[in-house]
């Protein structure tokens, strides 16, 4: 088959979730014999021509120069050249900026579209985009071949909304199998001498009513917070909590190996995230032998099952961190564990996929 990835900003990975995705994904179906090609900013730092056998179409992307806006201009340059390739299927990541040209994707492809996450109630955004974000949703799910949903959640949530089925194939991780608490010292903690979380900075992780619960609480260990500090809400947060000694904002990290060990030698891992589906950040503390503190809704619930505590409210939080230690969990950790190895490794994900692109494009 001849496939094209369309929707992230390209790959090798230098940006998240989506492009962790393409770049597995797309290399799995190279070493399977089909011809692929992903789609990559022209702004990334990978030029070549090729990667590990995928074809790179590259486009360009006016996002450094006016913003999000220029996600528009950039999905409208790779549909336009789209037309052209004679693809079998179109994988689209996602539909922000890309349901709104879905008028001009060409014919004869099938048009597979993983919808994400309900990006039309992060509240980051302004009521009227939030409105778009609500229109390009139905966009993408009416012009659709076939969809798919990451999450159980996701899954009915377009069922109930749109009457419209669609294939459940989560997103993926590997179990991380080589700490080194060397790595520690860079970050000035111990061995399960602190506490975490990683997430962007926004109302919708509940990453404020996890640092009340730290405030609230007597536990003396340190809690990281790790996610860029450039948006307004990460702002607001680094003023508020300001005093609080125990509370350490270290920004972005992007040193995979890093974040891993950060995570594998942490005493509690909190996941906040309330909106979208599986959440690539929690596979990786599953991964990653944390033990995870997580807010309590579908999403997360679908995936953890019984290997987490859950919370909604400050108070839990405080109760948590004065009350929890990792090594009395080896069991929610062990549970964890298995679910990555059985049903969210990259290998099972990626065929996953193949198959059904298969069953939707037979031969």
């Amino acid at each position: 088959m001849k496939i094209a990835l369309l929707g992230t900003r390209g790959v090798p990975n230098h940006h998240g979730g989506f492009e962790q995705f393409a770049e597995y994904f797309s290399v799995y179906l190279a070493n399977k014999g089909h011809e692929v090609y992903v789609y990559n900013s022209h702004d990334h730092p990978y030029k070549e021509k090729a990667y590990n056998g995928v074809n790179i179409v590259h486009c360009f992307d006016a996002e450094s120069r006016i913003g999000t806006a220029g996600q528009f201009i950039y999905d409208f340059n790779c549909i336009i050249d789209s037309r052209s390739r004679n693809f079998d299927i179109i994988l689209q990541l996602g539909y922000t900026s890309s349901s709104l040209w879905y008028w001009l994707l060409p014919k004869k492809p099938l048009i597979i579209t993983n919808m994400d996450g309900l990006e039309w109630k992060r509240t980051k955004y302004s009521k009227k985009t939030r409105d778009f974000l609500k229109k390009a949703e139905k966009w993408a799910a009416m012009n659709s071949d076939y969809l798919i949903s990451d999450s159980i959640g996701i899954k009915s949530y377009l069922k109930d909304t749109y009457n419209m089925d669609s294939k459940y194939i989560a997103y993926g991780s590997n179990v991380f199998n080589d700490p080194n608490d060397s790595e520690l010292e860079l970050y000035g903690v111990k061995p399960k001498e602190y506490n975490m979380l990683i997430a962007r900075l926004e109302p919708e992780n509940n990453i404020e009513t996890i640092l009340d619960g730290v405030v609230m609480s007597t536990t003396t260990l340190p809690f990281l917070v790790i996610g860029k500090l450039s948006t307004k809400f990460g702002g607001y947060l680094k003023n508020k909590f300001k005093d609080e000694k125990r509370i350490i904002f270290l920004g972005g990290v992007y040193n995979q190996n890093h974040l891993n060990n950060l995570r594998y030698f942490s005493n509690l891992y909190f996941h906040g995230h309330s909106v979208g589906g599986t959440n690539p950040s929690l596979l990786e503390a599953m991964a990653s032998c944390a033990l995870i503190i997580a807010h309590d809704n579908v999403f997360n619930k679908s995936v953890l099952e019984e290997n987490a505590f859950y919370f909604t409210k400050k108070e839990e939080i405080a109760t948590f961190l004065n009350t929890l230690t990792k090594e009395k969990h080896q069991n929610m950790i062990n549970g964890n564990i298995n679910k990555i190895n059985n049903d969210f490794n990259w290998d099972k994900i990626n065929q996953e996929y193949l198959n059904f692109f298969i069953e939707c494009f037979p031969a």
